[in-house]
């Protein structure tokens, strides 16, 4: 059983099956998360065929954990289902708006990552993929999904296969604000993101990309501003396609 404090995102997995009465089980027990209204605003795919795997890899950036774990769960937000509840019994859905799939998203990263935690807690080990969001046309395309259906959080789950090491996380101090939102200084962030900046793997980073900064590794290499407005101009789309945006 692990620990909140030495959990680790896994990458590598053994050969162990996932047995189908463990994963009911578990996404079974998830669902006495929170949920708005009682509606449970959600869906999951199971993906276990290596050919449906490796029809979702190229949306993943051909991660390797997505054709070779054994199971890749992808948790959607739906209001598709409920609307077709109301629909047969006499009401009017009306939930093709932004506001529906924000309170839809939600529902099922909550569901996600209390999935995540009672999985860990068996043991399994797993990795969040947040490529989900990138190319989503490409996941619903994949997935079949309908219109107010829409793609927010992937997980490889499997068996572990290695033990990294711990990353590292921001203090307390850093995020936590009493009463009102307190703005950083330049003495705050400092404080905050030097102990970071100064590990070893992370300053071999910066060397081998030439850049000055760990900071500059996420403006100019990971998470670009030009990328940025891309993958938001086909989440829009995407959105749009689903039937959540006009």
């Amino acid at each position: 059983m692990k620990n909140i404090n030495t959990r680790k995102s896994i990458r590598k997995y053994s050969d162990k099956e996932v047995s189908d009465e463990l994963l009911n089980r578990l996404l079974s027990e998830a669902s006495r998360t929170q949920t708005m209204g009682n509606m449970q605003l959600y869906s999951v795919v199971i993906t276990r065929s290596a050919e449906m795997k490796a029809k979702l890899a190229p949306a993943h950036f051909n991660q390797p954990m997505v054709t070779e774990a054994p199971v890749v769960l992808t948790v959607c937000a739906d209001f598709n289902r409920a609307s077709n509840w109301c629909r047969c019994r006499k009401a009017a859905p009306g939930y093709d708006n932004f506001l529906s799939f924000i309170n839809a998203a939600t529902d099922a990263l909550l569901y996600t990552q209390t999935f995540c935690n009672l999985a860990e807690e068996e043991g399994l080990g797993l990795c969040f993929l947040g490529t989900t969001v990138y190319m989503p046309q490409m996941i619903i395309d994949t997935l079949q999904l309908p219109k107010l259906v829409m793609p927010v959080a992937t997980i490889t789950l499997g068996w572990p296969d290695e033990n990294p090491p711990l990353s590292d996380r921001l203090p307390l101090a850093s995020f936590i604000h009493d009463e009102t939102y307190r703005e950083y200084s330049p003495a705050d962030i400092d404080r905050y993101y030097g102990p970071k900046e100064e590990l070893e793997e992370n300053k071999e980073f910066v060397r081998i990309n030439n850049k000055e900064t760990l900071a500059q590794i996420f403006t100019d290499i990971r998470y670009t501003k030009k990328d940025n407005e891309a993958m938001s101009a086909g989440m829009i789309e995407a959105l749009k396609r689903q039937g959540f945006i006009l």
